[in-house]
């Protein structure tokens, strides 16, 4: 009988042991809730056996496709993404993980799990609004917890380096504020259920191709104020229970086996006191990973060996691994199902689930999302007394598309579109039955909606020529594993919305996509609204958006360039058809991600960072800066000139006047306000201090220069005046958590 199926068989012999809930045959202190977490996880160490302090480090996958697969773990849910035992005789649970971020997903499977998707991650940092990226979260938890799930693989936070890379979509874009804070909340709000949630891909998982084997090469302290900035920044606001290193290299060692990043970075640095899980297939080696900080192997049937089965039993007994390292990765597994609830609050299977309230949470998260990015002579709210509408592509008659790869979430209902390629990994293609024809017909019950696929763009142009109102939709369908080749529409969508807006220039576009798009119909078309992948109630959101029953008020969480030249690297690098060569991908701008890429050299981009339109118009205005008890705090006035309620998004920018930073400005704060027609509000942001800093990486402190500041009050990245001031700060040393340092500390 060999390791793993020696490994396995405890594992099944131990599942089928009753879970001791109580302390009735035996006192179990590390079942008392009264005591801290460390203090549980302590105790309940010191009384595992060596054998089943290795259970707790090494995963097993849910679903039977896996590579190498050996043997079917009966306890582990079926097609979920893992399975950790538990310990029975100690009281300790199982831990058993669902991918992703949008909901509950269900691995490959003829019988997939039907739960609510949320909509893209891109889709809710559209909506710059931490309080609904807060109730997705707690939704999706409440799902996963009901479905029998403890550990929720989300909290996706790698930035948008590459507009080209398939799993943007699951991101928050290319802003470490912007997306730290968003995806912060919604971390917090998955684990409001009990239920441990990660952040991931640690780090620099900036494109798929080749993510097995390239190397991401930057300085650590450009990789310390952008990738490692917003995975920090979820880390403070949301406390995740577990952090997921990445499939890539970072400056030649693995991320799995990183020393710099796992135990210098995130456990001393940041004070991480959760577990380091690896990516399924992410682990190369038993002594490096264990000893430079990874604390689980999971998935492991994804990888070559089971690094974290008997070999490292091995390795623990010869001191390859000592006893106190590999205590401490049990300890921080033990520490983090105390501290989210998970011991006490064991999951089971067969929990409701109110699809119509989760549907509404995800309709909620589309609406504030959608970014409109273009209304010409307002052809956009349209008039629900119009006669005739023109719907055409994307199978818009049937329902609205999702992203694919490990976060792809099972219709209710299954898809709306069958057959569509590629129908295996990462595939299959999904719609949600929510279609937008259905719910357009529903607000304009007046109306003829008359619905064309595109399949031939001489005979959609002509049904436009003749019809009152013209929506068309283009879709860009990405996923994991795959880096879009460009950013252009596929199967000639171009063609087809440039020959219908030339038959009728109130032509309004729909795009549903990963992330931007090149555009090179913009100048014929009346309108453009970004509804990304907009989830369950996608088609219900987009109709209402479009008939002004919801007024839009999603602002762009990246930049949408003009072209691929445009980008710091205009090539992709690596071959697709070669994803195992080694390769290296130089990021060159450093922390200069996104608009500060394009700030730095002067690109002007189609759309520019924070961009988004409303059906109304707003002002800003008595903008002033005070610098007080060690934090600079800037108010404004925010007024609704136009004549229908809207939300604005107040974007605060901040720029060096004498010091030098990265790049001309930063994002220093925002906030979203409300407002009814001829209403002002008086706001106030405290800038986040680090946003004022330079990072010096020999003393690991950030650096505020004294001198003057210039703060710019804009409705995007792209505002240089709307409302500008300047402010005096003066030298002021933070530590890496941007707290003042003591003035008699020295570093």
């Amino acid at each position: 009988m060999n390791t793993l199926t020696k490994h396995a068989l405890a594992v099944a012999i131990a599942a089928a042991l009753p879970l001791v809930a109580g302390a009735a045959d035996s006192p179990k202190p590390w079942l008392d809730p009264a005591l801290s977490a460390g203090q549980r996880a302590t105790l309940a160490l010191k009384e595992m056996t060596q054998e089943e302090k290795l259970q707790w480090v090494y995963g097993y996958f849910g679903a039977d496709f896996a590579p190498k697969k050996t043997i079917k773990i009966a306890a582990a849910l079926p097609s979920s993404a893992g399975y950790i035992p538990g310990v029975a005789r100690l009281g300790l649970p199982a831990l058993f993980e669902t991918d992703a971020g949008l909901g509950v997903a269900s691995q490959a499977s003829a019988n997939p799990r039907e739960r609510t998707s949320l909509p893209s991650g891109l889709a809710t940092a559209a909506t710059w609004n931490p309080r609904l990226a807060y109730q997705g979260g707690a939704m999706i938890g409440l799902e996963a917890r009901a479905s029998g799930f403890n550990v929720m693989l989300a909290g996706g936070v790698n930035l948008m380096r590459d507009p080209r890379n398939g799993r943007n979509f699951e991101y928050a874009g290319e802003d470490p504020l912007l997306s730290g804070i968003m995806v912060g909340q919604a971390v917090k709000g998955i684990q409001s259920n009990h239920v441990i949630s990660t952040v991931k891909h640690y780090a620099l998982n900036n494109q798929e191709t080749g993510r097995n084997e390239l190397d991401a090469r930057i300085g650590n302290v450009a990789a310390r104020t952008s990738d490692l900035l917003a995975m920090q920044l979820v880390i403070e606001q949301g406390d995740p229970g577990s952090v997921m290193c990445a499939y890539n290299r970072v400056n030649g060692p693995y991320a799995c086996e990183n020393a710099w990043l796992l135990n210098e970075v995130l456990k001393q640095d940041w004070g991480f006191k959760g577990y380091v899980m690896s990516d399924w297939g992410a682990v190369h080696s038993t002594v490096a990973s264990a000893n430079n900080g990874l604390d689980q192997q999971s998935g492991s049937e994804f990888d070559k060996s089971p690094y974290f089965a008997g070999a490292l039993e091995e390795a623990v007994k010869t001191g390859s691994v000592s006893q106190a390292r590999f205590d401490n990765m049990v300890y921080r597994i033990l520490f983090a199902m105390f501290d989210k609830g998970v011991v006490d609050h064991p999951v089971k299977p067969d929990g409701a689930i109110d699809f119509a309230a989760h549907g509404l949470v995800s309709r909620l998260d589309a609406e504030e999302g959608m970014v409109l990015l273009k209304n010409a002579a307002q052809v956009l709210p349209l008039r629900k007394d119009v006669k005739t509408i023109a719907v055409i592509g994307g199978y818009a008659d049937q329902g609205v598309l999702s992203g694919g790869g490990s976060s792809q979430v099972y219709p209710i209902g299954g898809s709306a579109v069958k057959g569509l390629l590629p129908a295996s990994w990462p595939g299959p293609v999904v719609y949600h039955p929510s279609a937008p024809v259905t719910e357009i017909g529903k607000l304009a019950p007046g109306a003829r909606v008359v619905f064309d696929s595109g399949a031939d763009p001489a005979r959609a142009a002509q049904l436009a020529a003749t019809a009152d109102a013209v929506i068309v939709f283009g879709t860009h369908w990405i996923g994991e594993a795959n880096d879009a080749p460009d950013l252009s529409l596929p199967d000639r969508q171009d063609a087809l919305i440039s020959a219908v807006a030339s038959a009728n220039p109130r032509t309004v576009v729909v795009l549903e996509t990963g992330g931007p798009v090149l555009m090179p119909w913009l100048d014929k078309t009346a309108a453009v609204l970004q509804a990304w992948y907009p989830g369950t109630r996608g088609g219900e959101a987009i109709a209402r958006v479009l008939f002004g029953d919801v007024n839009p008020s999603g602002h762009l969480p990246a930049t949408f360039p003009q072209s691929l030249a445009q980008l710091p690297r205009p090539v992709l690098d690596g071959d697709p058809a070669k994803p195992q060569m080694q390769f290296k991908v130089d990021y060159h701008e450093g922390a200069a991600v996104g608009y500060k890429w394009f700030d730095l050299k002067k690109h002007k981009p189609l759309f520019p960072f924070g961009h988004g339109l409303s059906y109304t118009q707003f002002a800003y205005s008595a903008l002033a800066g005070e610098y007080k008890n060690g934090q600079l705090q800037v108010r404004f006035r925010v007024s609704n000139t136009g004549k229908v309620a809207g939300k604005d998004v107040a974007q605060l920018y901040v720029a060096p006047v004498g010091a030098r930073w990265e790049a001309p400005k930063r994002l220093a704060g925002w906030d979203k306000v409300d407002l009814q027609p001829g209403e002002s509000r008086d706001v106030t942001l405290t800038v986040e201090p680090r946003m004022l800093a330079v990072l010096d990486g020999p003393s690991k402190t950030w650096r505020i220069a004294r001198g003057k500041y210039k703060l710019i009050l804009a409705q995007d990245a792209g505002g240089t005046g709307e409302s500008s001031i300047m402010v005096d700060l003066p030298a002021r040393t933070l530590d890496l958590h941007g707290k003042a340092l003591p003035s008699n500390v020295k570093r």
